[in-house]
């Protein structure tokens, strides 16, 4: 589990192809001087589990499925990642619920003359999204500031500009994105709802109000 706050910007030293995936070699000093074998830590939103560490860099891999559903397929040796570990118990919350795990990508559209830095979507996410809900892009923990069918925007500090990747993102760049978990949960609560009451409704048509009809 993760809260968005990022810690530091890695940088990705090596990609190793795999069989099923890929192994990326990542430099970042401040998210290894704890870290061990096993440990999970989020690179640009995706968590990821650390397989060796040592002298400031850490290795992981990235499986076919995280590949497809990212930017990770995409990513190179030079690239600038955001990275954090994962909170522990006690820690303060200062995002939100974040788990690592990116539904998938949206793209950058540019920045308006409102200063709001605006994205486009695919519709099945932006479903998810409601003005002043929380979103995580590349793993930084934002809040919508305009929710449409095919696109959101965000108000990016100037902070977050220099101690994240989004700083350094172009129009056309893709990005990691993971919608609030609560959202996608309600969602299908309420749906196994409905479909619960479309049934019962259904049957209690069927059955002409308990009256037998004559003969």
């Amino acid at each position: 589990m993760f809260t968005g706050i990022v810690e530091e910007l890695g940088t990705i030293e090596a990609v190793e192809p795999l069989a099923d995936g890929s192994r990326l070699t990542i430099a970042g000093p401040v998210v290894t001087e704890d870290a061990k074998h096993g440990d999970s830590i989020a690179v640009n939103g995706v968590c990821l589990t650390v397989v060796t560490v040592g002298d400031g860099r850490f290795t992981v891999d990235v499986v076919a499925e995280t590949l497809r559903r990212s930017s990770m397929e995409r990513i190179a040796p030079g690239d600038r990642v955001n990275l954090e570990r994962a909170m522990a118990l006690g820690d303060r919350l200062g995002g939100h619920i974040v788990q690592g795990h990116v539904d998938g990508t949206a793209v950058l559209r540019g920045t308006d003359a409102d200063g709001l830095t605006r994205f486009e979507l695919p519709q099945r996410l932006s479903r998810y999204l409601v003005e002043k809900g929380s979103i995580t892009v590349d793993g930084v923990s934002l809040t919508v500031v305009e929710a449409g069918e095919t696109g959101f925007s965000i108000a990016l500090i100037p902070t977050t500009k220099e101690l994240t990747t989004l700083g350094r993102r172009q129009p056309g760049d893709e990005v990691n994105i993971e919608v609030d978990v609560l959202a996608k949960h309600l969602e299908r609560l309420a749906a196994a709802q409905l479909a619960h009451q479309e049934h019962g409704a259904q049957a209690r048509s069927g059955d002409n109000g308990g009256v037998r009809e004559a003969r």
